[in-house]
């Protein structure tokens, strides 16, 4: 199947459109230096306390009662620090059991915009003791986010019940609506802040983190999205970084909408190669259909049962078609999910009311808006980041035609590609300098074969382009985050970088971890976690 999506040109196809609708980004020099950092700034210091201060939530790992909570205060607008406009920004830290080490790793999840401050604690449940006892582990819930000073796009009730596989005028309609008033919520409820939610300031807040924390280097992992504002990081501050791992790999040389615009292609494969075939091979348990083809025509008669007859849900509005949506592109960022995605589809398919909360609750995860803080604020921090950063190319019209060729080509994803609120976003003067890696020491990069989220192809350029990296290839693997999920390949070869700055040889590829058996029939629980499976089964234990 692979060979069969390459051969007939698909990727090409998508290329095509990409290109027509997307110039690369003009090179420029970083800033040198970057800011001035005022006294009152540097000279801060964070007010460390325990996160859990008294009895700790259950099912945390051990060591959890180590983290400590802080947070610090920035300038809400880096190129105007003394104008008396300040935000908070919320951190955790992680120390060994022994005490505090001299050696710091800030991390970041991905989003753009996820929350960060229970990092250290799915790190610390990942299985990679070496690194969790050589780094005191920072998290940081990034500005507009989460415990930070936080930005809103407010209700988005209008989403509800819109199908964008539907391609009648009226439909087409009601979602360029959508668009734009997405745009208008979103930038109307951040306020001032919403226009200095970028990059640029972000990585700025990072550094002011490691002066406040009186270090003259530090660390850096990041997943997903924390690929491209590592890359960013080291771009501005390359005295400040010294080993940096990049994980699941955006396409950090170029821009959001070219980073965004592999998704189709990308989900596509990993579902037709990896789900597909894995669903089949266990109808035994699920009774979906005992060949790709099957399970696919199964799937697209209980998204148009839901659409017709949404299933009530105990928590909210009934749940429909969007909702199963969510499922199944939520299901492909771990083979971990598999089971989780097998079980909700049985139980749909045999009318099991269990199936619902599952639903339900992929649901809050995609339109996020309909549920509270933080979850909004992540929402508005991701569009604020992607549409702030660089500039949307194309029309209205360009993205209805291309939304449609994206569709067909690639119809578990390519229909949502007409949810664009950049569109019509109004855009403050932001010009980001691209990254070249020019006088950086070499940065590891992570990734796997059929990663839906970050494509390897965007990783790929990305790497040719950033001078001095080296990508560690994860073949016959498509989970988003490889780090820390028992691959003792590049475990191994990741630790050895972090710690002793062991750089891997050109072109080092790993096997990847096969998918799980079914734990259980009717489990409705993932039988295994990824880092992703961490932080979402963290989210609340941090507020």
């Amino acid at each position: 199947m692979r060979k069969s999506l390459r051969a007939l040109g698909v990727t090409a196809a998508l290329g095509v459109l990409l290109v027509a609708a997307q110039p690369a980004l003009a090179q420029q020099a970083p800033p040198q230096p970057p800011f001035e950092v005022p006294a009152k700034f540097a000279a801060q210091r964070i007010q460390w306390a325990p996160c859990f201060p008294s009895e700790l939530p259950p099912d945390l790992p051990p060591g959890s009662e180590r983290l400590q909570c802080g947070a610090m205060t920035a300038p809400m607008d880096w190129h105007n620090p003394d104008n008396g406009k300040e935000i908070s920004i919320a951190v955790t830290r992680l120390s060994p059991a022994d005490g505090p080490r001299d050696r710091a790793l800030f991390t970041n999840p991905g989003g753009p915009g996820g929350a960060g401050l229970g990092m250290p604690l799915a790190m610390l449940n990942m299985g990679i003791p070496e690194v969790m006892n050589a780094f005191d582990v920072y998290g940081i819930d990034v500005r507009g986010t989460g415990n930070s000073s936080t930005v809103s796009c407010g209700p988005m009730d209008a989403v509800a019940g819109v199908d964008v596989k539907d391609r009648s005028p009226e439909s087409i309609k009601v979602l360029m609506d959508v668009n734009r008033q997405l745009a208008a919520d979103c930038q109307e409820h951040s306020g001032e802040l919403g226009r200095y939610i970028t990059t640029e300031q972000t990585v700025a807040d990072f550094d002011l983190l490691r002066q406040v924390e009186q270090r003259e280097k530090i660390n850096w992992y990041g997943v997903s999205g924390g690929t491209w504002l590592g890359a960013y990081l080291a771009t501005y501050f390359p005295q400040s970084v010294d080993k940096v791992v990049l994980d699941s790999n955006t396409e950090f040389t170029g821009s959001w909408q070219e980073v965004f615009g592999w998704q189709p292609m990308a989900f596509e494969r990993r579902w037709r190669e990896d789900v597909l075939p894995w669903l089949a091979a266990h109808d035994a348990d699920y009774h979906l259909g005992t060949d790709p083809q099957q399970v696919q025509a199964t799937v697209d008669e209980l998204r148009a049962a839901l659409k017709a007859d949404p299933l009530p849900s105990p928590d909210g509005p009934p749940v429909d078609h969007n909702a199963l949506d969510a499922v199944v592109i939520q299901s492909m960022y771990s083979k971990f999910s598999f089971p989780k995605l097998g079980a909700t589809l049985a139980a749909l398919r045999e009318g099991a009311g269990e199936a619902a909360p599952v639903l339900a609750q992929a649901r809050a995860r995609v339109m996020p808006m309909q549920a509270a803080d933080p979850a909004d604020s992540q929402t508005a921090t991701f569009y604020s980041i992607r549409c702030n950063d660089t500039k949307f190319r194309g029309s209205p019209e360009s993205v209805v035609a291309q939304s449609g060729a994206e569709g067909r080509l690639f119809p578990t994803m390519g229909y949502y590609t007409i949810v664009q609120p950049c569109l019509s976003w109004e855009r403050p003067d932001v010009n980001l300098p691209k990254p070249t890696g020019k006088g950086l020491p070499p940065v590891l990069m992570l990734q796997s074969e059929n990663d839906p989220a970050t494509a390897w192809e965007g990783a790929e350029l990305a790497h040719r382009k950033f001078q001095g990296s080296r990508m560690i290839t994860v073949r016959g693997e498509g989970d988003h985050g490889v780090f820390g999920i028992g691959n003792a390949c590049v475990d191994d070869a990741t630790t050895a970088y972090l710690l002793d700055g062991v750089v891997p040889g050109r072109g080092l590829t790993c096997q990847g971890v096969p998918a799980p058996e079914p734990a259980w029939m009717r489990s409705l629980e993932s039988s295994g976690r990824s880092l992703l499976d961490e932080l979402d089964r963290l989210s609340d234990v941090l507020g």
